[in-house]
């Protein structure tokens, strides 16, 4: 399975992004293989409006089946949920941290955005 974590860094050890809509980059985890790629989300992150839906609509398109995240809005929480991907909220201070709570189950999906639109 295809697994999103938010983050601005490049590797497993990067800092862990609260935001998903404006988070810079994605690290895209093959929980399968155990292999990752990033994603580039600086097209989202800086628009003016529609970053969550912007962000949403990419990583749907990647097959990504989770997110794990900081926070999701209500506008990227409906497009995401639509898409059939599940969303994951955590405070975890690396994208291992993150990696790791979803693993070992420590996670639970999300029924509802967490924060109001254009949370920033």
């Amino acid at each position: 399975m295809l697994v999103c974590f938010t983050t601005s860094g490049d590797d497993l050890d990067a800092p862990f992004d609260a935001r998903f809509g404006r988070a810079p980059k994605y690290l895209i985890y093959d929980t399968e293989n155990d292999t990752f790629r990033m994603a580039d989300n600086s097209g989202s992150a800086q628009a003016s409006h529609g970053a969550g839906i912007q962000a949403a609509q990419a990583v749907a398109n990647l097959g990504v089946k989770a997110v794990v995240t900081g926070h999701c809005g209500p506008k990227a929480f409906r497009a995401l949920n639509a898409a059939g991907v599940d969303i994951y909220n955590t405070n975890a201070a690396t994208v291992a941290e993150a990696l790791e709570a979803f693993s070992t189950g420590a996670l639970k999906p999300v029924g509802a955005p967490d924060v109001a639109g254009h949370w920033a």
